[in-house]
């Protein structure tokens, strides 16, 4: 979606299917944003809120038609609540929503008396809100999306809504890499993603390493989770490296693409399986994420390196109770084949260290349900083994909506990652372990000390059985925050 800004707030004589007014709790026909609407229309939202059809509460959505004073046929009254900033984000979300289901093709953002800040937000959740996946739906299933978002006045400048431009495009380019079935969103076609951004911006290279390679690299986690599948694996890397960037610092950027995790010979229910072709959920984050970067030529160095194969169960897979050696020399136990994203992102975690020169981490991986019982859908958990490199991803979650919670980590964990007959295990033998911590200090192992943070988007990343786009911002926003540093 296009999201763009004209330079006149006149919105009697906005061009657009449908005018989006948002306004806080108690509405009140009278405010800055409201005022000329209503007065174009004679009155009829004041009637509207009078009559309380419409009060200004989170997520509510009241549409009339116009007969006479606006250029645009339609105007959608659309509450945010208090008018924080995740309010107008979720505020954002309905409206585009609703604009989806009117199969309107343009929308005009009155934002008279509205910060950049607040506008972005809003404008953010509306992408969101309107974006559908709907590839494998035919003739009337099909739904039309719009186009276009204008902003119409406020302070929001052309950069800016570039900006909104290529993060949400990012963001929905990666909800369709996780919505697509696994039957075609193999490793072999994220790799092939991954080399099409690549070939369309200067200054992003793409190696992926097959069986051969990974062989070579001694890459005997990641290996053991694909031994199963008849589906290659395949670990992506792209490589970031623009003029303009300063500083030492190289952004290493960390996803599991398990395409499809049947949970191996520790197979999982047959219920609710299906979901399981979200399971790359990380890995779709930071590839398109690292296009991202590109596209707005942020001046940091990145390196993005994505773990991609299938967990299947096979005359040749994995068993529970067999010992497999990372890339970084660590004996592994594998106790639970279904504990597999933290082998992919061991090895993946030693590359971005050792081949790719990270100087700090950030993983992504849908990677426990400990998780979702912790927090649900609304924050995704962060381990981290740096205070400060903690408070700089939580700062730009914050930012760009996707939201982390940070949990626990303890020396006094490291007993549940012990093995006994090898250096680790990849999963507790107690019943009733922490789940999520035990696999957060299983990674550890494998950042060699750098500043590193896990992001279990277990519950984020795939909320109601459909894919997010969790983690793209937060990559962008802490990418912007080491070129401020580098560049101050």
């Amino acid at each position: 979606m296009k999201i763009s800004v004209k330079k006149s707030g006149d919105v009697a004589a906005a061009k657009a299917d449908v005018l989006v007014v948002a306004t806080h709790r108690p509405a009140k026909a009278s405010e800055e944003g409201l005022g000329p609407i209503d007065a174009a229309l004679d009155g009829l939202v004041a009637r509207v809120i009078a009559d309380g059809e419409f009060t200004g509460a989170l997520g509510q959505a009241v549409l009339l038609h116009t007969t006479h004073g606006l250029k645009a046929t339609r105007v959608l009254l659309v509450g945010t609540g208090d008018g924080d900033r995740d309010a107008l984000r979720d505020a954002g979300a309905a409206a585009g929503s609703r604009v989806r289901e009117l199969g309107l093709a343009t929308a005009g953002l009155v934002a008279a008396g509205w910060v950049t800040s607040e506008i972005a937000a809003f404008a953010q959740g509306f992408a969101y809100g309107n974006y559908r996946f709907d590839r494998y739906r035919t003739g009337d299933g099909r739904a039309k999306t719009a186009a276009s978002l204008a902003i119409l006045g406020g302070p929001v400048k052309n950069p800016e809504a570039r900006r909104l431009t290529a993060l949400t495009d990012a963001v929905a380019a990666a909800r369709d890499l996780v919505n697509t079935p696994a039957n075609d969103m193999t490793p072999t076609a994220l790799a092939e993603r991954a080399r099409e951004l690549a070939a369309a911006h200067p200054g992003l290279s793409c190696r992926v390493l097959g069986r051969p390679e990974l062989t070579r690299q001694k890459a005997g986690a990641m290996l053991a989770v694909a031994q199963g599948s008849a589906e290659p694996p395949a670990m992506i890397v792209l490589t970031y490296a623009p003029r303009a960037a300063k500083g030492d610092d190289v952004l290493g950027l960390v996803g599991k693409a398990v395409t499809f995790d049947t949970g191996g010979i520790s197979i999982k229910p047959s219920s609710g399986m299906e979901e399981m072709k979200m399971d790359m959920g990380g890995g779709a984050a930071v590839i398109e994420a690292l296009g991202l970067l590109a596209e707005l030529d942020v001046p940091v160095r990145a390196v993005g390196v994505v773990g991609a194969t299938e967990n299947m169960p096979s005359g040749t897979a994995v068993k529970p109770g067999d010992v497999v050696t990372a890339m970084n020399g660590k004996t592994i136990e594998v106790i639970n084949t279904d504990a597999e994203g933290r082998l992919v992102l061991a090895d993946c975690l030693t590359y971005a260290v050792t081949k790719g020169k990270a100087t700090r981490l950030v993983d992504f991986a849908t990677l426990t349900g400990a998780m979702v019982i912790a927090l649900g859908e609304v924050y995704a958990g962060l381990f981290a083994s740096d205070d400060g490199w903690a408070d700089t991803v939580r700062a730009a979650g914050r930012s760009t909506g996707d939201l982390v919670w940070r949990m626990p980590m303890h020396r006094r964990y490291d007993e549940l990652i012990r093995s006994k007959v090898a250096d680790l295990s990849n999963s507790a033998n107690k019943r009733l372990a922490p789940g999520a911590t035990y696999a957060a200090q299983f990674l550890r192992e494998f950042t060699d000390g750098r500043p590193w943070c896990h992001v279990d988007i277990a519950g984020t990343g795939m909320p109601g059985g459909q894919g997010s786009g969790f983690g793209v911002g937060l990559c962008l926003g802490v990418a912007e925050e080491l070129a401020r540093r580098a560049q101050a």
